[in-house]
């Protein structure tokens, strides 16, 4: 009982017991389990990876035991951060939130490997009602960069014959390539734009078929990095 009790104590404990390191340890993993379970509700990605919710749990734990170990040790925590600065992750992380899922794991193994368990439980739940809120309330939501394609006939070639439209119903444009098709009876224009939140796309590409006699017009999204 008594290690118990020094387990839920602040401060750094010089000389922690094993039985104490397995309970940082079985702490890192419960409030890990707390992380991937926010990140299975909020996540809006395409690729879905049970071996990164997997990644994220084990890394706590790992990283519960590093802090144990380096934390009266000078010497051990340089050697050790010295070879972790080798590793590298063999696939890249797909989503920017993500990162911060990897960090969020990484924050309670250190507070767990320091026995700071009540800090650990805080930074979880403050943290993932965080998360939650800003997936729930989608704060921050904008239309991404799109790739719009134009074809014009030649005795329509003017490149600022779009400036118009674009001035109202896009927030952003410039123009990325101009080439002919068709042998040289086409001009196809290509730029990249931003449309306006309430802007649908049918609506843009209506309103420039009006404008380029009803001939192709193409509108993509970037994709998404592998």
């Amino acid at each position: 009982m008594q290690e118990l009790n020094q387990l839920f104590t602040s401060g750094t404990i010089e000389q922690s017991s094993y039985l104490m390191t397995v309970f940082a340890m079985m702490g890192a993993a419960g409030l890990s389990l707390i992380v991937t379970k926010v990140y299975q509700l909020t996540f809006s990605g395409e690729r879905y990876s049970q071996s990164f919710v997997h990644t994220i749990i084990m890394m706590s734990v790992l990283v519960s035991v590093v802090m144990n170990v380096v934390s009266n040790n000078a010497g051990v925590a340089l050697g050790l951060f010295a070879i972790f600065s080798l590793i590298r992750f063999r696939s890249a992380v797909t989503e920017a939130i993500d990162i911060a899922y990897i960090f969020f794991g990484l924050c309670i193994g250190m507070t767990c490997g320091l026995f700071q368990i009540e800090l650990a439980i805080i930074l979880t739940i403050f943290a993932s009602i965080v998360f939650y809120l800003l997936y729930k309330f989608d704060y921050g939501k904008g239309k991404d960069t799109q790739i719009l394609k134009v074809t014009v006939p030649e005795n329509l070639n003017h490149e600022n014959m779009f400036d118009e439209i674009f001035a109202t119903l896009t927030d952003y444009h410039v123009l990325r390539q101009v080439e002919t098709t068709n042998l040289g009876t086409m001009i196809q224009y290509t730029y990249a734009i931003r449309s306006k939140k309430e802007v649908k796309d049918q609506e843009l590409l209506n309103v420039i078929r009006e404008k380029n006699a009803n001939l192709k017009v193409s509108l993509s999204y970037f994709p998404t990095a592998d």
